[in-house]
């Protein structure tokens, strides 16, 4: 009780501080402690998060693979200088190569070893050999050795060439399921229920003492749950470089809006607020597609003085591993000065798959020229030409640094930005497309920036406008609701990439973060449509309009909708192993019947109707009770009977009524209408458990989160009596835990996304808040700092699994439904 009254106080002094700044007080703060805060959202692969609560204590890391992408802020007030952004990250060496970097041979059993296999000096004659990573081939495309057996145990001898005992060293681990690791038989991490890449862990000290010149072993155990399955391990040693920003500014808060992230500083006797924005307007395709997002400052100080401001950035932005070989540089252009940093190889479109990055294309910083001077050299050098300092002996690296100066006399005010031109963005079916803003051939990213400096001042102002409209708005529906809402829309949109298709259409492809990088995913797309169906139908279709088009070419011919169009950011065909042909079919039917009451015109279902018409087919044929088949909660197995699913198929067959309804297809529309409400009925009676109805038709005493039922209700089906929804609600409210309501009667996590669709079932605003409030309460208390997680545990703050994900943005359901509802 003490910590939440302290809480609640610094909290309260951090809005009366931030309230200082006109800037900073023009909206309501978000009082949300973010799992981690957004920084530079941009798409899918150039996307910086801040996972620790002051800027200035942790490395700014990219949002799905954990890798530190460093980005440095300091500001010299007086003779201090003060770090505000980042750490001066000492570089991790590879000290042993894991499976992304290169294949490493390994000895392995799928079935359980006797004896103590971890020890260094076990006999693994009678193992199979093999090459790491160990992962399904079908999904985990850094996999090297095809693993689908649910468990696996591993051992990898390593030869060391020094001793490494008086140093820092970490394991770098992957795993998908629940996984041990061990260093000569010591054991370093165990993960419990959790999966994860890209992790790090520094070796505890018995670990690290047992290394040794000459022969070493990494083992390994792995358990794969369910879906796909990975394994993969290495090491890494710590490099000691010289410090030169050890004096850290002080936080005073900390504010995530929609599109801007604030921070407040104290530095001596000056303040700095910092602001990184994004203008992801969704209603200005041209300034959405833009790659550039801002960080802009503003000083106070009691007294006229001179103060310096840096910016550094590593390469590692425009790599996938630090290790690649980089060139960088500096110039000027039309007034701006810029840095500028990319890969030799240039591998256009070269990598897909999940926690990689591109490694093609150029990262931008730049400023006005009048208040700006670049620099490209070693950290050692550029640091110690900031602070007349000494450079160490270093050669390495070709970090990029800013540096602007002024005079401050009450108020200064500057900027960066920040950018990054991928120069094609997408493969779809063969043909390399550029990005949205380039989609011509025409523009250079130069341009670009040229027009993000000439705007600024206009389009700042459209920022304040829509970030305090916005947290007023959605207050409206309870505070958590609304921090909730702010802090998912950054992260929803940049988890896509907007590009035109060869035929005109609009495509905004989703990379599927945290789980295989498969590329515009159906069932990724079905809960993060609420927010584009908000604020943009156009980009709705986009969502859509590669589904149709890989139907209607022929290059996908089964009766039912594809899952997805490959692995981003490639998409020549579906990739994913496994079809869900009730879950993608039904998905698809329902939104393009969201889209057309949106539009109030149902033109767009017009030109797919023969398509829509084969899926419809297909639910009428096999939606009420579905065979064993995949869901989009694929990561609970498969099962057959699912009682959501079908209510999913049942709604997808009415929109297909209603569809041919609006296009005045009367006949049709009363046939389809007709089956969907009898299966309605049908599905009451194969479901009902009493007070609630059922996961599954055959078993009863289960219960499952009846998500899908939200459109019956938003659009007025009328398929399924108000009752079951009534029903569900009163049940589900005396099923939740602390930090939500679990997904299903088998296990205590949730999918954080469809908790606030079903909070959307309820009809007063106290049992929404209700749903709303344990999952604010997970993302401000949760250990996980990444970007939020849709799958959560219910009972501890800990997520089960996924990061960074579109899903998101199904959070705007609840505005969702007050749009309809006006209509």
């Amino acid at each position: 009780m003490e910590i939440k009254k302290m809480k609640g106080i610094l909290l309260l002094l951090g809005l009366a501080v931030a309230g200082l700044s006109s800037s900073f007080a023009q909206g309501t703060q978000n009082g949300l402690r973010a799992p981690a805060y957004p920084l530079i959202t941009i798409d899918p692969n150039m996307s910086a998060w801040s996972p620790v609560d002051n800027l200035y204590e942790g490395a700014v890391t990219h949002w799905s693979d954990n890798r530190p992408l460093p980005l440095i802020g300091v500001i010299k007030v007086g003779k201090t200088y003060y770090r505000f952004l980042g750490t001066e990250e000492t570089e991790l060496l590879s000290l042993v190569s894991n499976g992304e970097d290169k294949p490493w041979a390994a000895k392995y059993t799928t079935k359980q070893p006797g004896g103590d296999w971890t020890a260094p000096n076990y006999d693994d004659k009678n193992w199979l050999a093999g090459e790491g990573a160990f992962g399904t081939f079908e999904n985990e495309p850094l996999s090297k050795t095809n693993w689908t057996t649910d468990r696996i145990w591993v051992r990898r001898e390593i030869v060391l060439n020094e001793q490494v005992a008086n140093r820092d060293v970490f394991l770098e681990y992957a795993h998908d399921d629940d996984a041990e690791f061990y260093v000569n038989g010591v054991k370093v991490v165990s993960t419990g229920q959790a999966t994860g890449k890209n992790r790090k862990i520094k070796l505890n000290e018995r670990a690290l003492k047992s290394l040794k010149k000459g022969k070493n072993v990494l083992a390994a155990y792995c358990h794969n749950g369910g879906g796909n399955g990975f394994l993969d391990m290495g090491l890494q040693i710590e490099r000691a470089d010289k410090k030169y920003f050890m004096t850290e500014a002080k936080q005073l808060s900390a504010d995530v809006q929609p599109m801007r992230t604030n921070y407040l500083f104290q530095c001596g006797d000056a303040q700095l607020k910092v602001s990184f924005t994004a203008p992801l307007f969704l209603d200005d395709l041209m300034l959405l597609a833009r790659p550039i997002n801002y960080l802009s400052y503003e000083v106070t100080s009691p007294k006229t003085q001179d103060v310096e401001l840096y910016f550094e950035a590593a390469p590692n932005w425009a790599l996938n591993l630090p290790s690649q070989e980089s060139v960088s540089e500096h110039f000027e252009s039309n007034g701006l000065v810029y840095v500028k940093t990319g890969s030799v190889a240039q591998k256009l479109l070269g990598r897909k798959g999940d926690h990689v990055r591109n490694d093609w294309g150029y990262f931008y910083m730049a400023g006005e020229k009048s208040a700006t001077q670049a620099l490209v050299g070693s950290p050692s050098a550029i640091r110690a030409s900031f602070t007349g300092g000494k450079a160490q002996d270093n050669a390495s690296g070709r970090q990029l640094a800013l540096i602007q100066k002024g005079r401050v006399s009450g108020k200064l005010s500057g900027k960066i930005a920040i950018g990054y031109d991928d120069i094609y963005a997408i493969q779809y079916f063969g043909q390399n497309l550029r990005p949205y803003w380039n989609k011509t051939g025409q523009e250079n990213i130069e341009g670009q920036f040229e027009r993000a400096f000439e705007e600024y001042g206009a389009i700042m102002k459209r920022v304040d406008e829509f970030d305090t409209g916005f947290m007023q708005k959605y207050a409206r529906f309870g505070r958590e609701y609304a921090e909730l809402c702010a802090l998912a829309y950054r992260q929803s949109i940049a988890a896509h990439k907007l590009v035109e298709a060869p035929n005109g259409d609009l495509l905004l492809l989703s990379k599927e973060n945290d789980s295989n990088g498969s590329i515009g995913t159906v069932d990724v797309t079905y809960p993060s449509a609420p927010l584009f169906l908000y604020y943009n139908p156009e980009l709705a279709k986009g969502l859509l309009n590669f589904i149709f088009y890989y139907s209607e070419s022929g290059k996908w011919q089964k009766p039912f909708a594809a899952h997805d169009v490959g692995t981003y950011p490639i998409a020549n065909g579906q990739t994913y192993g496994g079809d869900m042909p009730v879950e993608e079919s039904g998905n698809m039917l329902i939104l393009t019947y969201a889209i057309a009451r949106a539009e109030g015109d149902a033109a767009y279902a017009q030109q797919h109707w023969n398509v829509l018409t084969t899926w419809a087919d297909y639910l009428v044929e096999k939606g009420l009770d579905p065979e064993n088949q995949l869901c989009t909660d694929d990561f609970a197995g498969h099962f057959a009977h699912n009682a959501n699913l079908s209510i999913k198929a049942i709604l997808g067959i009415a929109s297909y009524g209603y569809l041919a309804k609006m296009l005045g297809r009367d006949q049709v529309a009363d046939r389809y209408l007709a089956i969907a409400k009898e299966m309605g009925q049908q599905w009451e009676k194969m479901a009902n458990d009493g007070d609630h109805y059922r996961l599954t038709f055959d078993k009863p005493g289960t219960w499952s989160q009846k998500y899908n039922l939200v459109w019956d209700k938003l659009l007025g089906m009328n398929v399924f009596d108000d009752q079951i929804r009534k029903k569900e609600v009163a049940y589900y409210l005396t099923k939740q835990n602390k930090y939500g309501l679990p997904l299903d009667s088998r296990e205590t996590y949730t999918k954080s996304d469809w908790v606030l669709w079903t909070a959307v079932l309820a009809d007063d605003l106290p049992s929404f808040q209700s749903f709303v409030k344990p999952i604010h309460a997970f993302m401000d208390e949760t250990v996980h700092r990444v970007p939020m997680s849709d799958w959560i545990f219910t009972d501890k703050p800990d997520r089960r699994g996924f990061k960074a994900r579109s899903v998101v943005g199904g959070y705007f359901m609840k505005m969702l439904e007050e749009k309809y509802g006006s209509q």
